[in-house]
């Protein structure tokens, strides 16, 4: 592989842990502010997307290290990606019925302070890391199915006789 990929394909990794160290305090802020309220659904999906955030900076570290892995990780970057659209869909769904739901209301929800603007910037780093790591699952299918395409000819074209 090149350097070009090679560079791409850390600064998605960067990007990946950048975005979930940002949803992981964002989160981990509300987790602390409005923790104690007595429902605990809420806070056991807001504890899915931290514990979701915290994997994804260790996989996104231990798979920033070059040729660690190569491109055959790839069912773990969407399992990944399809767990921060999951995520997301969490954010989404704990402002329903909350001041904050509409988009121009931007102001405080629940009451107790908490600013919208932080709760949309987590739904919004949480779509991006679920984006991130879904780009770097079919780069590297992508890789995968190039290298088999490749080597499609090997054994047949080997032995012409």
């Amino acid at each position: 592989m090149s350097t070009i990929p090679r560079a791409a394909a850390l600064t998605l990794r960067l990007a990946q842990v950048a975005n979930a160290t940002i949803v992981a305090g964002i989160v981990g802020y509300f987790l602390h502010v409005l923790g104690g309220d007595g429902d605990g659904w809420p806070i056991g999906r807001w504890i899915f997307v931290e514990t979701l955030a915290g994997l994804s900076i260790l996989f996104g570290c231990v798979l920033m290290i070059p040729n660690l892995f190569g491109w055959f990780v790839w069912p773990i970057d969407i399992m990944i990606s399809l767990a921060w659209f999951a995520a997301f869909g969490n954010l989404i769904n704990a402002l329903d019925g909350t001041l904050c739901g509409n988009i121009s209301d931007v102001i405080f929800f629940i009451g107790t302070g908490a600013d919208c603007a932080k709760w949309q910037a987590g739904e919004t780093f949480a779509f991006l890391s679920a984006i991130t790591w879904l780009i770097t699952g079919f780069w590297g299918l992508y890789y995968v199915w190039r290298a088999d395409q490749q080597r499609l000819g090997y054994w047949t074209g080997r032995y012409d006789v």
